[in-house]
């Protein structure tokens, strides 16, 4: 009998949050090893739960929530939605507008496969969050990746993005605050992108998951509140980091510009078709929005001097410094950092297999940065999110194994 092979649209997909080293670290939890997963940014694995007064509320409306509704969620959620993009500057944000959807990986996927034709580019930012990739590959477009300068706090080159730029183009992403590097991009830069945009007719993709998270005074600039009414923008966000909700998987997209929504009334119907065709989203979790939104910004507290989640950054890059041959850019938000490993000293030429080879020898499983799409085997990811002195612990042992690692 022939074998059964998967389809060739997965030739060129990567998702290595979860690929074969977390495959590995399975395994190895088999066998009764303790692993500490510093691979994915799941807030309530650390204790992180989400605030009593969000899961009150949907445990509080579950009778009301056992059908489908609205294939761009329930009125409630939504309208709170539409008001806080208002608040915040983004212009021409009505009920419609918005789509609710099972987390922002679900409407990252849904928005790029109805822009995108076969041969279709989409600009994205090198490194990456890997599902932009992996949606534009699986669209049947083509991602064009351009690249962030680590010399510059990790803000977009916007002179190496414009000249990305081709006849098919179709649309550039922005990550802000990004995922992996934790940088939070200068208005200035911001502006520059917008500006490049309207220029070439592209549609903007603002990913915006992690704009509470903020360290140092760090204010964070809505993409969308920069743009003229002729420029679509298309604006995710959710529950699963500020809110640590991420089980849940409940999310927003917005469209705003109110022109440019006239002259894409095309692109937004095969949107809505879309969110028709999964019936809804999880009706239980769209409860939680309103109130999460409305209510007092638990984050704050986490963020601020003696929060937990700022410790926790302060002390990953300390740590990460103070190790010879380890250099990193201080993150101003999200959780994450994405430290440097100098070549000349590591010389390592396969970070897959490095990160494999920490995992057997520590039981610390962290993510190789090619699998960010960035260009080079020189980084790594690390989620801050354990508690300071466990964090603590494990960098110690990361200095350790690298001092005696060579490839």
């Amino acid at each position: 009998m022939s074998q059964i092979r998967q389809s060739d649209k997965l030739a060129d997909v990567c998702y290595d949050i979860r690929g074969p080293v977390l495959q590995e670290a399975q395994r190895l939890e088999d066998e009764g090893h303790r692993i500490l997963k510093l691979n994915i940014g799941n807030p309530a694995a650390f204790g992180l739960e989400a605030p009593d007064e969000i899961r009150h509320d949907v445990i509080r409306n579950l009778p009301e929530a056992q059908g489908y509704c609205d294939a761009k969620g329930i009125f409630s959620a939504r309208k709170a939605v539409m008001q806080h993009f208002q608040e915040r500057g983004i212009g021409a944000v009505d009920l419609d507008d918005v789509y609710l959807g099972n987390g922002v990986s679900e409407l990252i996927v849904m928005a790029v496969q109805a822009l995108l034709n076969n041969g279709d580019e989409l600009l994205i930012p090198a490194p990456d969050y890997p599902l932009w990739t992996a949606a534009a590959r699986l669209s049947g477009g083509t991602p064009v990746h351009y690249r962030c300068d680590p010399e510059q706090a990790w803000e977009p080159d916007v002179a190496d993005l414009e000249a990305r730029i081709t006849e098919r183009t179709r649309g550039i992403v922005v990550i802000n605050p990004n995922n992996p590097t934790g940088a939070v991009y200068s208005r200035r830069t911001l502006e520059a992108i917008v500006a490049l945009a309207e220029r070439h007719d592209l549609v903007l993709f603002a990913d915006e998951i992690y704009d509470k998270i903020l360290y140092d005074g760090v204010e964070h600039t809505a993409t969308g509140a920069l743009a003229e009414d002729d420029q679509l923008v298309i604006t995710m966000n959710g529950l699963s980091k500020s809110y640590r909700c991420a089980g849940f998987r409940s999310g927003w997209m917005t469209i705003s510009g109110g022109i440019a929504k006239q002259r894409s009334s095309d692109f937004i119907q095969g949107l809505t078709m879309l969110a028709s065709m999964r019936l809804c989203a999880n009706v239980p979790a769209q409860h939680a929005i309103q109130t999460a939104l409305g209510g007092y910004q638990s984050i704050n507290d986490l963020i601020l001097p003696g929060g937990r989640l700022l410790a926790q950054r302060d002390i990953t890059y300390d740590k990460l410094n103070a190790i010879p041959g380890v250099s990193c850019v201080k993150p101003k938000g999200a959780l994450y950092a994405f430290p440097k490993l100098d070549p000349k000293i590591f010389n390592i030429q396969d970070d897959q297999k490095m990160v494999l080879d920490l995992l057997l020898q520590e039981k610390i499983l962290l993510v190789q940065g090619t699998a960010f799409n960035w260009p080079d085997p020189d980084h790594v990811r690390i989620v801050t999110l354990p508690w300071a002195d466990q964090l603590g612990n494990a960098l110690d042992r990361f200095a350790d194994f690298l001092s005696r690692y060579r490839q």
